[in-house]
Parts: structure tokens; C-alpha cells; sequence
């Protein structure tokens, strides 16, 4: 997989010394589940639920399966999904462009975004979507809570081998300020940086 150089760059300067200790447990719990997997031979299906599939589900996303594929997992499937549909976020969307990755505009009311990395290596689609409405959901996988709305009011997951509360605040609280584009690239850079964490723990 070629990588674009500015994605490159925005990958070494994620610091996961940054990550503060009280998050490490719940970290080491996703990575103990994809270590898990891979020593008993499995496929690694992991699910990122988020009340409307529209912010943080979607950046986890696409870093657990940019990631995957880095650090040179290659049979990990991330998907992300919600208890409602709406869409995903044009400004999620404008912050992972930040970061590196090609997304091309689209349009409609939940459009489908096609992530790559580079020449149209296509990694994922982004769209939002149920947490149940995916392929994956045939085997068992991982669901990890990225908001603790979802978390509080799903209080079963089917088919989920574990439930990872790994929540994160939710940067629709700065949609419209002058603060917008920093807050929303600061919940990508952390959500970033957390997974490079996780996947550099899986030997």
C-alpha cells in the first residue's frame, strides 16, 4: 500500500506518550481483543458505535483501518455504525482530508465517501448507517462505544464478542464557532493517536 507523503507525516508526529494513563486500560482492552483474534486465527471484525454514526464513530473508522493496515494487519475489518441514521459529518470529512487522507465531495442526503490514501487505493466508504445494518455482524466482533450516549442506551449488542466503552467527546459542540476545525482536528489527531497506540501493542 503506497501512502501519501502528508498522511506520512501526520502519522510520525502522532505522540502516543500524549495519552494520558487512565486511558490505557480501556485501550489495552481493544488491543488484548485484536491480539486475541489474531493468535486463535480468526478474522478481527470490530465495530465503532456512535449515537448518530456522524463524528466519532466514523474517524474510528477510518484510523482502525488505516492502522490495521500500517502496522501490517491485514485481515481486520473496521466498520462503524449508529442507533440512528443521519449522515456523516462534511466536517468529519474535512478534518480526515486534513489529515491526508483523498476523499472525494459527494453529494445526497447520506452520501457514500470512498477513503483513500493515495492513486485511489481505496480503504473504506464512509457513510451512516444502523450499528446492525453491516456483513460483519454475520461473525462475532468487538463493539466499541465511541460516545456514551450509545453506550447508555444500547445495552445489548448482538453477536459482539466484547463491548469496549472507549467514548469520546463530541466536537458537534464547537459546529459553528470560530473554534470548528480545531476542535474537530483535535478529536481526529487523539482518535489517531489512541488506535496507533492500540495497534502498536498487537505483535
Amino acid at each position: 500500500m503506497v501512502i501519501s507523503q502528508s498522511l506520512l507525516e501526520y502519522i510520525d508526529q502522532l505522540d502516543v506518550s500524549s495519552i494520558p494513563e487512565e486511558r490505557k486500560p480501556v485501550l489495552g482492552q481493544l488491543s488484548n481483543y485484536i491480539q486475541s483474534q489474531l493468535d486463535a486465527g480468526n478474522p478481527i471484525n470490530l465495530n465503532y458505535i456512535c449515537t448518530h454514526n456522524s463524528r466519532r464513530s466514523q474517524f474510528s473508522q477510518v484510523w482502525s483501518q488505516f492502522m490495521a493496515l500500517h502496522f501490517g494487519l491485514e485481515d481486520v475489518t473496521s466498520v462503524s455504525g449508529g442507533v440512528e441514521v443521519t449522515a456523516c459529518n462534511p466536517r468529519t470529512v474535512d478534518s480526515l482530508r486534513r489529515a491526508g487522507f483523498e476523499i472525494p465531495e459527494m453529494d445526497g442526503d447520506n452520501p457514500v465517501y470512498p477513503v483513500s490514501v493515495v492513486d485511489d487505493s481505496i480503504i473504506l466508504t464512509l457513510y451512516s448507517k444502523l450499528f446492525d445494518n453491516d456483513f460483519t455482524l454475520e461473525d462475532n466482533y468487538a463493539a466499541i462505544m465511541t460516545c456514551s450516549h450509545a453506550d447508555e442506551n444500547c445495552p445489548f449488542i448482538p453477536n459482539a464478542d466484547v463491548r469496549i466503552p472507549l467514548n469520546y467527546e463530541d466536537p458537534k459542540a464547537f459546529d459553528d464557532t470560530p473554534d470548528e476545525s480545531k476542535m474537530y482536528d483535535e478529536r481526529c489527531k487523539q482518535i489517531a493517536t489512541e488506535l496507533k497506540f492500540v495497534y502498536s501493542q498487537v505483535i
